[in-house]
């Protein structure tokens, strides 16, 4: 069943209720607050699913919005609705002070950063005598629609599934927009991310902040519809159930937080009423039945109920539009115009020397090749051009300007894209949005912008680009298909694709023909022909001899960290030293 076709019925369903006879209070209640808890779950999809940042914190973000508006409009003597705002942004810019804070951590150690501060939220809550300490603020205003209080049941329900909605099509919208694909990218790994230009760190507190802004909502919420609060909502076992409710649901997709939320808060209140009952005492036997569950999902079903549920694994893309207009191009480079000077080039793990000592150049209209055999630090000394790995000592240019520490985003603005030799592309992600990410920096919309659905013209040309990129390199016929579902040659291919985009004068490919067959590596070999027509200037590693020998201009074979040579194919085939390095004295 189509994903669109549930969630109408779904709407449908949460319409209806309040209106039908015969449906009890109590379930209109419950249902309320599995809407105010999937509005949470939502920030987390976004967050954790997408993302890939665990939080456990989120409750901290639900409580510092309820006590705002609670002190607002009993103190401050603000309505709800002019509290609404107030809140929003006090919990935005928390969340913005905590996040620059602690996603500097990573492994473990950020979601336990994220632990210590909701415990330390709570603690200050319930030991704050303005605060009420842990009675918590009472007599708190309804919420008014006008003139009419939002005193609960239907009323409460509609009101909350209504901010749900709302809260959901700005989800949907920002993950489909140029943000929204670089918060995705970060699945495909931070390297990958900022060699194409994405600002990593930044756009994970753009994560961390919606997330933050969508828990903040609900907490405004919450607060005018209980009408009174205290610190035991937002502790630290709240925002473990949140993130249970991700998980269960399918924290990779908007409907899977949906879903795990309405799951979790409906079992949750009928396991208080049943399990007592089975075991003859009083307890909160329900965490445990979620810990086994939890442990059951984890082991199953990673992803979640949601996935089987609607069997689908990648969103579908957008579709082609009308012409779009064009992206602007970077002036292509005058040929013989030198690009990339590498001089000296030093990296040292230790007492291990990986580079020693490398130099070389790269001009427009020119593929130079670096060769040598496995372990000779010809990827490293990739990584040192383009600011993925920093330089020991040495010093690299850009058409003319010391690019040297600087970092591989920055670098990337400057015109120089690159391939890996392990390819990075985003597995969930199609191959066209893969290949979008590569046009990131000829983009400027941001996450308000994308959310909001006011990114539509830079949208078309964006993927218009993207269309272009992919046909030039003979992948059309893949555009719509998930990208970790190709072949490996292929995924190699969609990365030539989204370097392309960046409009780069300098491109640096890691082993483009590994994986390739025959007529595979003769249309790569034909495509970076036409580029060095156009002027673009290439430094690629290959270890096919046969392709290199065909297509560089020149050789730079590495041996142990160290240049061993340097020339025309031709030359460098008749070394001496190069045969040994490859071959060993013997032959």
């Amino acid at each position: 069943m189509p994903t669109r076709l549930l969630a109408g019925l779904g709407a449908l369903l949460i319409v209806a209720l309040p209106v039908l006879p015969g449906v009890p209070p109590f379930w209109l209640t419950l249902l309320t607050y599995a809407g105010l808890s999937a509005i949470v779950v939502t920030g987390l999809v976004v967050l954790t699913g997408v993302a890939g940042i665990t939080s456990f914190g989120q409750a901290m973000f639900v409580g510092l919005s309820a006590y705002a508006t609670a002190l607002l409009t009993t103190q401050g003597g603000l309505s709800p609705w002019l509290s609404l705002p107030v809140a929003l942004l006090l919990s935005a810019g928390a969340a913005w002070i905590v996040g620059a804070i602690t996603l500097r951590l990573s492994g473990h150690y950020l979601p336990l950063g994220t632990i210590a501060w909701n415990i330390s939220f709570f603690y200050v809550l319930g030991n704050t005598d303005a605060l009420g300490r842990y009675d918590g603020l009472t007599g708190l205003p309804p919420i008014t629609i006008l003139g009419h209080p939002i005193l609960g049941g239907g009323e409460a329900l509609l009101l909350t599934w209504g901010f749900l909605g709302v809260c959901l099509w700005l989800t949907h919208r920002l993950l489909r927009s140029r943000t929204g694909r670089a918060i995705r990218a970060l699945k495909g790994g931070v390297v990958a991310a900022e060699s194409f230009g994405v600002d990593t760190a930044r756009v994970k507190i753009v994560a961390f902040v919606y997330a933050a802004l969508l828990a903040a909502l609900s907490g405004w919420l919450y607060a005018h519809i209980q009408r009174a609060i205290n610190p035991t909502p937002f502790g630290i076992n709240a925002g473990i159930e949140y993130l249970l409710m991700a998980v269960i649901g399918g924290a990779g997709a908007i409907g899977g937080g949906v879903f795990g939320a309405v799951l979790v808060t409906v079992l949750k209140d009928q396991l208080q009423n049943v399990l007592p009952l089975v075991f003859g005492a009083q307890g909160n036997f329900e965490a445990i039945v979620f810990g086994i569950l939890l442990v059951l999902m984890l082991q199953r079903a990673p992803d979640g109920l949601w996935p089987l549920i609607v069997r689908r694994s990648v969103a579908a893309p957008p579709a082609r539009g009308p012409a779009a207009q064009p992206l602007a191009s970077r002036p292509a480079a005058s040929p013989g115009t030198m690009l990339l000077e590498a001089a000296s080039l030093r990296k040292t793990f230790g007492g291990l020397v990986a580079v020693n000592d490398i130099g070389f150049t790269v001009a427009a209209g020119e593929v130079v090749a670096l060769i040598g055999p496995n372990g000779a630090g010809k990827s490293t000394t990739f990584n040192l051009v383009t600011g993925v790995a920093r330089l020991s000592a040495g010093a690299v240019r850009l058409a003319g300007r010391d690019v040297t520490g600087l970092p591989a985003r920055r670098i990337a603005r400057l015109g120089c894209a690159r391939t890996f030799q392990h390819v990075k592309l985003v597995a969930g992600m199609s191959v066209i949005e893969n290949v979008a990410l590569g046009a990131h920096l000829r983009g400027s919309a941001g996450p308000v912008r994308g959310a909001l659905g006011l990114d539509a013209a830079e949208e078309a040309a964006l993927f218009a680009e993207a269309d272009r990129q992919l046909a030039r390199v003979g992948l059309s016929a893949c555009r719509d298909l998930p990208a970790g579902g190709l072949a490996l040659g292929q995924q190699r291919i969609v990365e030539i694709a989204r370097a392309l985009c960046l409009g780069p004068q300098l491109l640096l490919l890691d082993e483009p023909a590994a994986g390739l067959r025959h007529q595979e590596k003769q249309a790569l070999g034909d495509l970076l022909r036409r580029l060095r027509q156009e002027g673009l200037g290439i430094l690629l590693v290959e270890h096919d001899m046969d392709f290199v020998m065909g297509l560089a201009d020149r050789l730079v074979v590495m041996n142990f960290g160290a240049k061993l040579c340097e020339g025309a194919p031709a030359t460098v085939r008749r070394d001496p030293a190069v045969i040994e390095a490859y071959l060993g004295s013997a032959a």
